[in-house]
């Protein structure tokens, strides 16, 4: 698994986790973004992602 210095960095390098990022709900990716320098892999964003998912429902 790679990990990365932030979610910046991710979508920067990792194109797969770039296109799942563009995939979700505006509000979701604003959360994500609040919280970039504590993700550092595309499992963590994935599984933040559907934790807040989970939330909105």
């Amino acid at each position: 698994m790679n990990r990365y210095h932030n979610l910046t960095e991710m979508l920067a390098i990792n194109r797969t986790a770039h296109a799942y990022f563009d995939t979700l709900p505006d509000r979701v990716r604003r959360q994500i973004l609040e919280r970039g320098d504590c993700l550092h892999s595309a499992d963590e964003l994935r599984s933040y992602a559907a934790l807040l998912l989970r939330q909105q429902s």
